[in-house]
């Protein structure tokens, strides 16, 4: 991977995201010099998805609330049972299928103008 020495990425999640859709990216993204930063509707803690069953607590870095998404260069999505295909129109619709809150459709919005190399990738997609 090439490096992305001062990026800063926003890896936005809520309970339920694919664990290792989170944990195996994020590693590959601190690697190659990015800082890579946590951004959920929940201010605290938030919950990974391990295959069948919860998986572990994560810290959140930045509330969604206070994040703004000038504030990073990239954003990663983790798809997962939860996170982002059971949205509807909660806080937390973040696929393209279903309708955006007010909360999140700013990042979907500034990931989708940024062009093919910024947009959110989801498992189904092969990203």
């Amino acid at each position: 991977m090439e490096s992305l020495e001062g990026m800063k990425i926003a890896i936005l999640v809520d309970d339920g995201f694919e664990q290792v859709e989170l944990t195996e990216p994020r590693k590959a993204l601190d690697q190659a010099g990015a800082e890579t930063v946590i951004v959920s509707p929940k201010d605290k803690r938030v919950r990974g998805w391990n295959f069948t069953d919860w998986g572990e607590l994560f810290s959140v870095d930045l509330a969604l609330d206070q994040a703004v998404p000038g504030m990073f260069d990239a954003l990663q999505l983790p798809g997962g049972v939860m996170n982002p295909d059971s949205c509807g129109s909660n806080r937390r619709p973040w696929t393209s299928s279903r309708p955006s809150s007010p909360r999140t459709s700013p990042w979907r919005r500034s990931a989708m103008a940024r062009g093919p190399s910024s947009r959110p990738a989801r498992h189904e997609d092969g990203g």
